[in-house]
């Protein structure tokens, strides 16, 4: 691979997907200069936090694992002049990597100038060069060309021949042990349309003027009428029963499914 730069590639393991919330519990990164040398930088964090039971089983990290790691305060200066000014590499690393870490560093007090900086994301190069549709699904599963394409039978028929095809190649013969893999929504939010999400064991609301900032709980205690006026507005049930509870102080317990 010829660099005109020096890049960074990175990688992050945190306590879980929010990029405004979450904390970095490992992170590495690897410099490759324009010359071929390589510089390694690797290093567990304390977040501060409990570290939730599904990246526990993810990751193999636990609290105990980060009990005596330094906060990534301790270490932010460190990362910063590691990067220094080369481009950045990773996979999802502009949706996720880089943003929390980017958080992570202004909440530091430190911030990474983006001026000539350029980021390469191995996953949108992926998903931009590679077919992930229909049509490429039922080359790979059946070994067939779909003809027909956007037809609403031959789509069907052709979904229903890739099913067989996974149930054989995943399941043991057994649609039933396809249920095994989490396709549906996560644990993280608390309804099918995310208006609510859960983070360290508390709800928190993804629209209006609360969005990110304040947990149900909080928003009770500070606009009783705001969350009033949800109740009346075009929100779906789930969205309303859970408000309407909350304003009576009940609040679901977080259960997450890896528990």
């Amino acid at each position: 691979m010829n660099l005109s730069k020096t890049l960074v590639v990175l990688d992050l393991e945190a306590t879980g997907t929010w990029v405004e919330k979450d904390r970095i519990i490992e992170i590495a990164l690897i410099k490759v200069h324009p010359d071929g040398q390589r510089d390694v930088y690797e290093k567990r964090v304390n977040p501060a936090m409990a570290i939730p039971p599904a990246v526990v089983k993810l990751t193999g990290i636990s609290d105990d694992d980060v009990k005596d790691a330094p906060v990534f305060k301790d270490i932010a200066h460190d990362v910063a002049d590691f990067i220094g000014d080369a481009d950045l590499g990773g996979f999802n690393i502009d949706r996720y990597d880089f943003p929390l870490l980017r958080r992570e560093l202004i909440d530091a007090g430190i911030t990474l100038p983006m001026d000539g900086r350029r980021i390469f994301d191995a996953q949108k190069v992926y998903h931009l060069n590679e077919k992930r549709d229909l049509t490429a699904a039922y080359k790979f599963y059946c070994q067939k060309d779909l003809a027909n394409a956007h037809t609403a039978m031959a789509d069907t028929q052709a979904t229903l021949e890739i099913l067989e095809s996974q149930s054989v190649k995943y399941g043991a013969d057994d649609l039933d042990n396809l249920a095994q893999f989490d396709y549906r929504s996560t644990d993280e939010f608390y309804d099918a349309e995310r208006k609510f999400r859960w983070w360290n064991g508390k709800l928190y609301m993804m629209f209006g003027k609360y969005a990110k900032r304040y947990s149900l709980e909080d928003v009770v205690k500070k606009d009783r009428g705001y969350l009033e006026w949800i109740l009346s507005a075009n929100f779906n049930q789930d969205v309303k029963s859970l408000v309407e509870n909350a304003l009576n102080g009940q609040y679901p317990v977080y259960q997450p499914s890896d528990e």
